[in-house]
This record gives C-alpha cells, sequence and structure tokens, in this order.
C-alpha cells in the first residue's frame, strides 16, 4: 500500500528500524501500525501519503535554511567537515579565538583545537562546537577490584535510619583495610520522591541532575550543634532508634526527620556566600529543579491529593509561566533552601571522595548514572520539548521477560537534543561524574537505540529508535578524560555487535555477569572473559549468589504473583541444570576442595567452600574491573529489585546484613571479609601493592 511504503521510508529518515533480531535469534518486522504511531509522536501529518510527505519536506526545510548544523562533535585528531566553502570563526572555552577556512568542505589549515565546548560562527549562523578524544579515560597500574553497595542500605550506630555519607566515609576506611578495593560501587544517588512504594526506584529518579538529600550526614553540616539537643532526649531520639532499627529503610519517615533537621539548621544557619555562589553557577537547571521542589511542597500542603504535576492547576505545568514566576516571587526562602540542600550534597560528596583518593583509591567512588526519569518528576516538568511525548520507553520479549517489558518513560527528543547542543546529555554525564572516579552508564545501549512503545500498543509491537551514538559516545569520553573517570556500559539484553565494537574503541568497559557469560549453557570459563570489562555476579535485578543457588529469587517471584506454580516449577528444573553447569565450571578450573561433591543436587546450601569458589573464579578473570556485590559477600539470599513489582516485594529498601562497626567485630562477617580480601590479592588487585 502506497502510505504504508511512505510511512516505512518517513520512519526510516527519522530513525525507526524496519527489524532487528531478538534473543532467540528470531527476525522481527516493524509494523505499519507502529511507524504511523511514533511518526505522529514526532510530530508528523500521517493522515495521507500527500500529508506525510508534505510534512517530511517541511522539516527538511526548516533544517536547510541553517548554514551551520546547530552542534557538531569532532574528533581532536581529525579536520573539521562541513559542507560549503566559507571562514569559520571560533571562540574556544579557553578564551582563545580562530579562523579556520574550509573549502570544498574540508578544514585546510592544520590548527588542532583544543578539547572542550566552542562557539563557532559563519555568514551570521552560530554552531556548538564539541571537540572531543577519541578514547575515554583509562587508569594506570593494572587490574582493580571494588564493592558494591547500596547507599541507603548501610547500617550504622549512629546513622539516622539509613545508609549517609559519613557511613560511606567508614566503609571506605574499612574497605581499605580488610578488602585493598580501588573503589566502592554506589547505587545511583539521584534525587527521588522517597514515598513508598512508587518513589524509591534510584533507576527511576525525580531528576538525573541532582541528588538525594536523604544521604546527607546533617549531624556534620554547619550549625546543627545549635538544634543538638532537640535529638538528645525525647521523642525525636526514640524515632532515630526505631529508624535505625528497622530492617528495611523506611522512606517516608526518615526523610521527614531529616527533612524537620535541615529546615531547624537553614533557619539558625541560612545560606552564605560559598553557597549563594554555587547556586549562582548551577544556573537555570538548579533554579528550575529548586522551583519544582517547592512547588510539589506547596502544591501537597494545599491539597493532599496532588502527587504529581500533572495533576496540578494548568497554569503551574509550564515552568516558564506567569503563575510561575509569580509563585517564585512569593517563596524564595522555599527555592533557596532546596538549593542549598544541592549545595551541602555536593559538600559532602566532594570530602567522601577526597577522603577515599587519600586512603589510596585511585578510583574511589564509582556512580551510577540511570536511564530512565520519573514522567511525572521534576526533569519532565522543567524540560518538556526533550522528550517524546506518546511513546515508553521499553524492552521487546526475551528470556528474562517473555512478554517484553514496559518501563513508562518517555524517550528522549534526538532532534531537539540536537539543536540545543547536547547541554542536557552533557550534564548529565558531567554531574553524575562529579566527585567520583568511575561512572556506570545503564543501559548503554541508550546511546545507539532504545526500544519505544507507542500509546496503545504493548511491549511485543515497539520498534528500534536510532539515536546519534557516534557524538553521544564522544561527549561521554570527554567528560570521562576531563574527570579522569573510568566508564562502564552496562551492555546486557539485546545488544547489537556495533555497540560492543564502537565503546570498545572508545576504551569504555563491556559490563559481564557470571549468570549471563555461557556459551550454549555452558558457563565461560575466566580465561574467555574480555580485558576491556568489569566482572561481576550479578546486579540488584538479579539473584544474589546465595539466592540463585537456593532458587530463592524464583520463589520470591511466585509469592508475587509475577509468575505462577507452572513457571515456578519449569524455573527452579532450569536452575537446577544451571547450578550444576556452574559446578562444573568450578570443578574446571580446579577450585573445589578436594573431595567436594560435583553434585549440585547435593548442595541445598551455599556453603562456605562454595561461596569461596564462585568468587575466585570471577577475581581470575582478565577483566580490568571485578565488583563484588555487598549481598554476595555477605552471603544474602534477597536481592534489591524484584522486576515487575512494587508493593508486593520490598523493592530499594533493604538494608545490610550487618553494620559496619559488624563487619569488624563478628567473626562470621569477618570470614566473608577475609575471602573477598584473599581474592583481591591473590589476583593481583590488591589496592595497598599499586
Amino acid at each position: 500500500m502506497p502510505l504504508d511504503d511512505a510511512l516505512r521510508y518517513a520512519a526510516e529518515q527519522n530513525g525507526v528500524q524496519q527489524d532487528f533480531w531478538d534473543i532467540f535469534g528470531h527476525r522481527h518486522f516493524t509494523r505499519p501500525q507502529t511507524n504511523r504511531a511514533i511518526l505522529e509522536a514526532l510530530g508528523f501529518d500521517c493522515s495521507s501519503e500527500e500529508a506525510l510527505y508534505r510534512s517530511l519536506a517541511e522539516r527538511a526545510d526548516g533544517d536547510g535554511t541553517r548554514r551551520l548544523p546547530h552542534v557538531l562533535v569532532v574528533s581532536e585528531n581529525a579536520p573539521l567537515r562541513l559542507p560549503g566553502n566559507f571562514d569559520l570563526e571560533i571562540d574556544t572555552e579557553q578564551g582563545q579565538q580562530h579562523r579556520v577556512r574550509v573549502r570544498d568542505g574540508v578544514q585546510q589549515t592544520d590548527l588542532r583545537l583544543p578539547l572542550g565546548y566552542h562557539e563557532a560562527r559563519a555568514d551570521n549562523c552560530t554552531m556548538r562546537l564539541i571537540v572531543t578524544p577519541d578514547r575515554a579515560w583509562t587508569p594506570v597500574g593494572g587490574k582493580r577490584a571494588g564493592l558494591g553497595v547500596t547507599l541507603y542500605g548501610l547500617r550504622s550506630h549512629r546513622n539516622w535510619g539509613c545508609g549517609d555519607f559519613r557511613d560511606l566515609r567508614d566503609l571506605i576506611d574499612w574497605s581499605v583495610a580488610m578488602l585493598h578495593v580501588d573503589f566502592i560501587a554506589l547505587n545511583p544517588l539521584h534525587a527521588i520522591h522517597n514515598r513508598r512504594p512508587y518513589n524509591t526506584s534510584p533507576y527511576l529518579p525525580n531528576s538525573i541532575f541532582y541528588r538525594n538529600s536523604i544521604y546527607l550526614d546533617v549531624e556534620a553540616i554547619p550549625g546543627f550543634d545549635r538544634i543538638r539537643s532537640k535529638w538528645e532526649h525525647g521523642e525525636l531520639c526514640a524515632e532515630l532508634v526505631r529508624l535505625r532499627a528497622c530492617p528495611i529503610v523506611e522512606y517516608e519517615e526518615v526523610a521527614a526527620v531529616k527533612r524537620y533537621a535541615l529546615n531547624c539548621i537553614f533557619d539558625v544557619n541560612p545560606p552564605g556566600r560559598d553557597c549563594e555562589a554555587w547556586i549562582q553557577n548551577e544556573g537555570d537547571l538548579l533554579r528550575l529543579y529548586a522551583t519544582y521542589c517547592a512547588l510539589d511542597e506547596h502544591m501537597h500542603a494545599e491539597n493532599p491529593d496532588l502527587w504529581v504535576w500533572p495533576d496540578w492547576p494548568e497554569e503551574y505545568r509550564d515552568p516558564e509561566s506567569a503563575a510561575v514566576r509569580e509563585f517564585a516571587a512569593r517563596h524564595p526562602r522555599e527555592i533557596l533552601f532546596h538549593g542549598w540542600l544541592q549545595w551541602q550534597i555536593d559538600c559532602q560528596l566532594k570530602k567522601v571522595q577526597q577522603h577515599a583518593r587519600k586512603a589510596g583509591m585511585q578510583i574511589g567512588l564509582y556512580h551510577d548514572l540511570a536511564l530512565a526519569t520519573d514522567r511525572c518528576g521534576s526533569d519532565l516538568w522543567a524540560h518538556r520539548k526533550f522528550y517524546v511525548a506518546g511513546c515508553r520507553v521499553g524492552s521487546p520479549p526475551d528470556d528474562f521477560s517473555p512478554t517484553g517489558q514496559d518501563w513508562s518513560f518517555p524517550p528522549p527528543n534526538t532532534r531537539e537534543h540536537h539543536k540545543d547542543g547536547y547541554r542536557l546529555f552533557t550534564e548529565s554525564i558531567r554531574k553524575s561524574l562529579r566527585h567520583g572516579g568511575a561512572l556506570r552508564i545503564d543501559h548503554v545501549m541508550r546511546l545507539f537505540r532504545l526500544y519505544w512503545i507507542p500509546e496503545g500498543h504493548d511491549a511485543a509491537n515497539g520498534a528500534y529508535v536510532r539515536d546519534r551514538a557516534e557524538d553521544l559516545v564522544r561527549i561521554l569520553a570527554l567528560e570521562s578524560v576531563r574527570n579522569q573517570a573510568v566508564i562502564v556500559g552496562e551492555d546486557l539484553g539485546t545488544v547489537e555487535p556495533e555497540v560492543r565494537e564502537t565503546l570498545s574503541r572508545f576504551g569504555i568497559l563491556s559490563y559481564r555477569l557470571l549468570y549471563f557469560e555461557r556459551d550454549h549453557g555452558r558457563f565461560k570459563s575466566p580465561r574467555e572473559y574480555p580485558s576491556q570489562a568489569l566482572a561481576s555476579s550479578t546486579t540488584h535485578d538479579l539473584a544474589t549468589i546465595a539466592g540463585f543457588w537456593t532458587g530463592n529469587d524464583i520463589e520470591a517471584r511466585l509469592n508475587a504473583g509475577t509468575i505462577d506454580r507452572q513457571a515456578c516449577d519449569s524455573q527452579l528444573a532450569d536452575r537446577s541444570r544451571d547450578k550444576q553447569s556452574l559446578l562444573d565450571a568450578l570443578a574446571a578450573e580446579g577450585l573445589l576442595p578436594q573431595g567436594y561433591t560435583r553434585r549440585a543436587d547435593e548442595i541445598p546450601e551455599l556453603t562456605a567452600q562454595l561461596h569461596y569458589a564462585i568468587t575466585g573464579y570471577l577475581a581470575r578473570t582478565p577483566c580490568d574491573l571485578w565488583l563484588v556485590n555487598q549481598e554476595d559477600m555477605t552471603r544474602e539470599r534477597f536481592q534489591q529489585n524484584l522486576p515487575g513489582t512494587t508493593a508486593e516485594y520490598p523493592n530499594w529498601s533493604r538494608k545490610m546484613r550487618w553494620s559496619i562497626k559488624d563487619l569488624t567485630d563478628l567473626s562470621e562477617a569477618r570470614d566473608c571479609a577475609m575471602m573477598v580480601g584473599n581474592w583481591v590479592d591473590a589476583s593481583n588487585r590488591n589496592l595497598l601493592l599499586k
């Protein structure tokens, strides 16, 4: 049909793939209905073949009126290439001025521009020029090991019900002394609404640009001494004791008691010049975030049924509306308070990273950048044009989710990001890297393509939409070099060869998990892992080692109602085969003690010997980084998140089995730590020897 052909052509022109291969080796073709829905979400008129071609032509004409593109991302080692003949005036980020001749589309001079974000002009047309390195930063000194923790889950005798930045400093000291590791990997620290069960996921944040104040060490903030008496006895003291003793993080209660204290400190010790200068330097990004936070609290206080900005009165849904400006003029204290909170977080996190470096860690803090942002959060309120309405991001059916996954947040608007010179993307990387030595990019395939599910479609009937991967990876490499930080790309799932080839070319580490490194069911030997990678056993969404061995994750899915008894029995049968395969792999590596059983069905629980063997299996890989998860070090059965659940499972709230002090004082905890430390030493990853 002519319209179907036009839809296919228009979709291809806008990055919509017309086919893809799934994890089972099956080829899927994009349906005309899917093409149409995505094109309409992108603003094209699909009412007829003529209307669609007219719509395409109008957009092409609009783009063609510019002498220069909105942004050009180039290698520091290659000449500029732009169509035409003209002189390009360049103002560099460093304050230099250059004139570059472009003839027949190629730079004619040997000028080598510095790395950075520059402005170029020609014929009264401006362009953002981004000059990047060809590889991300790589640390020197050999292979490294790290401990992965959920910061909220750290236990201590002094915190206020969840882990904080003081706990993190104490954990660094313990990790260096006992484990000899070079980095601490953290969950995303992004700001969230701290409301259970729907607003606690660090991977679905309120904002990816700012961080969660629940992690503040309140007692370390200047001014706390003036209000300390409120916490030394009575109800507040008892509340802290209760929250500290809870087996899970009670987000709302912890946030409320910290908020009360922070308000008191703010009143007795208001922001000074350093804070005001920092806020000013953050610019509109922080202004919009702080305004949103103040508005959100104000709206909910006036009407407790108002929880999300799409339900606010219409005049407050536009961040640049007169109503929002009037609100900001009437509530400067509330807006300043939220800017002050972010300054306090920045100050404390900076000190933690400095502490890690002083302790000998070259990497120190390893941060995590979430893929998503809450469609009802501040980022969507403040930067709506950079997201595509009418579509959601997810993944096609695979062996992990047979019906596919719908992650319920909108995809990025590539066209708008390009027109804006990738400023928001750059800020997301830069702010996530701030005060850290490594960054994990959740679902790094986002840089290449995302699976879009149009409204009215299920996850089985979406399509992959491509992004400007080369530009985005280059910006990532630039920020990596500027911050001297390692980049790890979480490349799990349906991964095209192009993705790993490009990441490898730019020196970005792959992400290799024990459970997924198989060859026709056989667990790959440590020698088969790539060197340019991070090796680990699991992630927050998958079973811990103990949970894998006991089938605890499968039973949890049954109890939560995400699978039925028949599926549970089938998965347990598959798990029995997987366990035997893993035991065979351990035996082939000579990691099982002499006389130890070679039959997995004779080992119902994760024994100390088996735990030691599995840990050593990963330590032996040639991977540049080896990450031990806290739950695996302490042999915990329960994973942090059970995909597909909310209230059915205590997601994102489980605390560590032992407190930081217990890790030193309890013999069982010391034994677990010694096991990890021994393998760190044996695998030549000892921080103290570098």
